[in-house]
């Protein structure tokens, strides 16, 4: 049998791999020649930031929330006229994105969206001169951030998966609105899996009163999701309720539950606020949108 023939099912970033005997061998040389271990550089802990707004506190009304793994095409033209355009519609005050991209070279990435930001890089690509990771930006600057770095790696590249914790000042009186923008580990067993999620877990249980822990999940599988709920729950954590028919645009690999999340705690969703954006298609996934309320009755 031909090598090219390595049973490799491909649907749209996932890839399912299913070899026979001998053949994950000559897969991983291939892979390896194509993809050197030193073409992906891993960085310590950092952020990169900018500051663009004087406001100090969000308007806990109205927290509207916009969540997406944008696949690194945020230097694609078409992705940044969706952005341009989200940006417009629904003035979020809160934006989550996953893999996320910022090349080396010093140009001022986007200096038309006047938020807030943190990006918190997992590596750097050597061969493309790019950072790549974790985009949190808001209309405050937050009070707090912190960087977590998975301890295992996805094999073939090597590289970790990264979460960016930030703390926001609300309009009620000494009220903050933790977060947590995530993108869980892929390619691996599912301890390894669980472990990600139990350290994530450890760093939000710290925090008393409103949170919102969103991103990509990859939760392929039922036992992932499963074990996804069990740290929500612990956590107090309600997942974002979309309508069936906006439910079934969020990305899936194949029949598996939804990979993309939206969970909140002591905070209200506005009714009808959850949507799917279907119309934008300059990344595989779809963006997640939801408009949060905070009230006194909601203290602990």
């Amino acid at each position: 049998m031909s090598y090219l023939k390595i049973y490799f099912i491909m649907v749209s970033k996932s890839i399912l791999i299913l070899v026979m005997p001998n053949i994950q061998e000559h897969v991983n040389t291939l892979v390896t020649k194509l993809v050197p271990g030193y073409r992906f550089f891993r960085l310590q802990e950092l952020t990169i930031d900018k500051n663009h707004s004087i406001q100090t506190e969000i308007n806990s009304q109205s927290i509207k929330v916009i969540s997406w793994n944008i696949a690194k095409q945020n230097y694609n033209n078409a992705w940044v006229e969706d952005f341009s355009k989200i940006i417009a519609t629904y003035q979020p005050n809160l934006i989550f994105l996953q893999e996320f991209s910022l090349k080396l070279e010093a140009e001022e990435w986007a200096k038309w969206l006047k938020m807030n930001w943190s990006f918190a890089p997992n590596f750097v690509d050597i061969h493309h001169q790019t950072y790549s990771g974790i985009f949190t930006a808001s209309t405050i600057s937050p009070i707090t951030k912190k960087v977590i770095t998975t301890k295992h790696y996805e094999p073939i590249v090597k590289t970790p998966k990264i979460s960016l914790i930030t703390e926001y000042l609300l309009s009620e009186q000494n009220i903050t609105l933790m977060t947590i923008n995530t993108h869980l580990i892929n390619f691996v067993d599912i301890n390894k899996f669980k472990i990600q999620l139990n350290e994530l877990e450890q760093a939000l249980s710290i925090h008393r009163g409103p949170l919102i822990f969103s991103g990509d999940f990859n939760t392929w599988s039922r036992k992932r999701a499963v074990i996804l709920n069990q740290v929500t729950t612990q956590l107090g954590l309600t997942p974002v309720i979309f309508a069936p028919d906006e439910k079934e645009k969020i990305k899936r690999f194949l029949l598996s539950p939804p990979l993309d999340h939206i969970f909140y705690r002591d905070i209200s969703v506005k009714k009808a606020s959850a949507k799917v954006l279907d119309q934008i298609c300059s990344s595989d996934h779809k963006p997640l949108l939801a408009e949060f309320t905070y009230t006194n009755t909601q203290k602990n």
